[in-house]
């Protein structure tokens, strides 16, 4: 009797996380879009290893004069054209950074708008405490 009531109490938990709130989905379901995210450059210093993108939005010209390390470029204003075939994998961590935050703000939204699900803007180079490449 005790081995049911607890089957019965730990279904009907299980039940209670996997509906609450209608966070939780189920596979037919589409999957949540990720939300802007703002990091620090502390924060994407950390998260920049092996597999991370960092994408600089800014402009050729702004990119030769100084740029952080592995940075590849892709103008903010070239992101919906360029991004789907340079970078298909839509999971793949993305650090965006501009000059000021600005620009890396609007392309951030753009390619969570576009899908991409591991966005984060981490503003801009100008509050990079880091070397950068010249």
């Amino acid at each position: 009797m005790k081995k049911r009531k607890y089957a019965i109490i730990a279904s009907f938990t299980l039940l209670l996380l996997l509906t609450g709130c209608g966070a939780q989905q189920t596979p037919e379901q589409k999957p949540l879009k990720a939300e802007y995210t703002r990091i620090t450059p502390e924060e994407a210093f950390l998260l920049m290893v092996d597999d991370v993108v960092i994408l600089d939005v800014r402009t050729e010209e702004e990119y030769t004069r100084g740029h952080i390390q592995n940075a590849i470029l892709i103008p903010h204003d070239e992101i919906r054209e360029r991004m789907e075939s340079e970078l298909p994998d839509k999971n793949q961590v993305i650090l965006v950074y501009c000059r000021s935050g600005a620009r890396s703000e609007t392309a951030a939204r753009a390619l969570i708008d576009m899908g991409y699900t591991n966005v984060y803007d981490f503003g801009g180079i100008i509050d990079w405490p880091y070397e950068v490449v010249q």
